[in-house]
């Protein structure tokens, strides 16, 4: 967020997570940060972390296809990432719910996860907690886009694209990344038949032991202002 600016904006961490954006915006001066998510226990963490600037953060508990904030009412959204957790038709509804909270001249910054070489070894694991959640769920728990779709999507809601930078490469996906897919993989198939989920549960433990860690892919980051006059898609 270095070339974007921070103080004195009204800001968006758009999926607060841990909060590491929240805390990044409130220390470079942010007036006021929306922090939403829609999980409890990210919500708890990030009032927890960020506590001491309880006068500029709000937690908001929301689902980013609709939120209550006001229409042109932010100045910098970001989203760290996010889309990669998002399916596209839940991407396309997000993409224009934040078109419709940011001001005419708002900044956006999207980081994300380009898709993974086809011999990336967490491409496997990835794969099969897809699987599962798309049986469990009917949808996939992962989606990566690269760039070049996340700039045309976000031109379609009226937002010109800046800058691209690479933030890593390679992506490292450490023993506890692997162990926390495997561990969603095992969580959805077990709301499977047995004989659907045992099968996926295994094969997740099994990859998960068998890869460790690895060094592979590539996280970028866009940036991207709204239009003057643009109208919410």
């Amino acid at each position: 967020m270095a070339d974007r600016p921070v103080a004195g904006r009204v800001c968006l961490e758009a999926g607060a997570g841990v909060g590491n954006t929240t805390a990044g915006l409130l220390a470079a001066g942010a007036k006021r940060v929306y922090a939403v998510t829609d999980d409890a226990a990210h919500a708890r963490t990030v009032r927890e972390r960020c506590g001491a600037a309880a006068d500029r953060l709000v937690v908001v508990r929301a689902d980013l296809r609709e939120t209550p904030l006001q229409t042109d009412s932010v100045d910098l959204v970001t989203a760290h990432g996010l889309c990669n957790v998002l399916a596209p038709a839940e991407l396309e509804s997000v993409a224009a719910e934040l078109t419709r909270v940011a001001s005419p001249g708002a900044h956006l910054v999207l980081d994300d996860y380009a898709p993974l070489p086809d011999a990336a070894a967490v491409r496997e694991l990835f794969a099969v907690e897809n699987a599962a959640a798309e049986l469990a769920d009917g949808r996939p728990a992962l989606s990566f886009y690269p760039a070049r779709f996340l700039r045309r999507l976000f031109a379609g809601h009226g937002w010109a694209f800046e800058r691209e930078e690479t933030l890593l490469d390679p992506v490292p996906w450490t023993a506890s990344h692997l162990s926390a897919h495997a561990a969603a993989a095992r969580d959805a198939a077990a709301r499977l038949p047995s004989e659907l989920g045992g099968p996926l549960a295994k094969r997740a433990d099994d990859l998960e032991a068998a890869i460790g860690s690895e060094s592979v892919g590539r996280m970028y980051s866009l940036a991207l202002t709204l239009s003057e006059g643009s109208e919410p898609a």
